[in-house]
């Protein structure tokens, strides 16, 4: 995600990086040069003969066009915020489940307290590292060392192999704390409490791999994409007589703006990608490990994830 504190509108007009230039650069090239050839043929070989449209027809596909466009980009930005809203779900929930670990699995003696907080410990780290996993299995990358570093042993040996490891460090978290209360180290009051917890991230991942899972309808998009490319093809034809020379710039603008619109959807349709526009879940991560770190007393927590470049990953 791109952050930068209040740019200069001048900076922002030429900026580069960052925008849907360098995806759509090569199509307003080819449509401004097809303008530009039937300018010079209008103006310099076939004079004032050129027009094989009227400007009628291109009125009432851009108004069309233009809803459509409007449509699938705030489908794709609902998406998008829907996402943003599943992570910040992730950052409440796993500090209050870091909190009911540390006050609600209590030892009833005192002999038992080491063996308590070493508990404690196992799974709030275990918490930290399936949040990474989390960000992992969505963005389709393989386990590296940063989510093992969290684990037990035993954990690392139940994700073996499985398909959605998240759900399994959940299911070792939640066998964990059910032995704790088979040892009255939880008040079976709080049992539902500590559940109700875990059901909430199951929930939230499940809504994470419900928008990853669930592009907008292929169908829709080919045809959003031809109706684009068709139009701003076709419109030099039909403006030509009214635009004459200024029919190369007319297009420019028009073909940035409709191409433009149309990367922005497919740029921002899955926000769990690793596109410098997509959601900063290494940033958001880093975040709830430091929480959970220092809810345990860790002075030694990994500082917080800053942007480069102007870029949060």
């Amino acid at each position: 995600m791109i952050v930068e504190d209040k740019p200069r509108w001048l900076h922002l007009v030429f900026r580069w990086r960052g925008s849907v230039l360098p995806r759509i650069w090569a199509r307003i090239a080819v449509t401004t040069g097809l303008a530009l050839v039937v300018t010079i043929l209008d103006y310099f070989v076939w004079v004032g003969q050129l027009e094989l449209l009227t400007l009628v027809p291109f009125s009432l596909i851009a108004l069309a066009l233009s809803i459509f466009l409007g449509f699938r980009n705030n489908t794709s930005y609902d998406r998008f915020w829907e996402g943003r809203k599943l992570w910040g779900r992730f950052v409440n929930t796993s500090r209050s489940l870091s909190r009911q670990l540390l006050t609600l699995v209590r030892a009833p003696e005192p002999e038992q307290e080491e063996e308590v907080r070493a508990l404690q410990r196992e799974l709030v780290l275990g918490l930290a590292g399936y949040i990474h996993a989390v960000r992992l299995h969505l963005r389709d990358q393989a386990w590296s060392g940063e989510v093992e570093a969290f684990l037990t042993a035993e954990a690392q040996g139940r994700v073996q192999g499985v398909l959605n490891k998240p759900v399994m460090l959940l299911q070792v978290i939640g066998e964990r704390l059910q032995e704790a209360a088979h040892r009255g180290w939880i008040d079976p009051f709080h049992v539902p409490l500590l559940e109700g917890s875990l059901t909430e991230l199951t929930d939230i991942q499940g809504g994470c791999e419900r928008i990853k899972s669930t592009p907008i309808p292929f169908s829709y998009t080919v045809l959003i994409h031809r109706i684009v490319a068709i139009y701003c093809l076709a419109l030099p034809f039909g403006i030509v007589k009214e635009a004459g020379l200024a029919t190369p710039l007319v297009v420019l603008m028009v073909s940035y703006a409709f191409f433009g619109l149309d990367a922005i959807g497919d740029e921002i349709e899955d926000p769990f990608g690793e596109d410098i526009n997509d959601l900063p879940l290494s940033a958001i991560s880093r975040m709830i490990e430091i929480n959970l770190r220092q809810s345990l007393g860790d002075v030694e927590a990994p500082p917080p994830l800053r942007p480069a470049g102007g870029v949060l990953r």
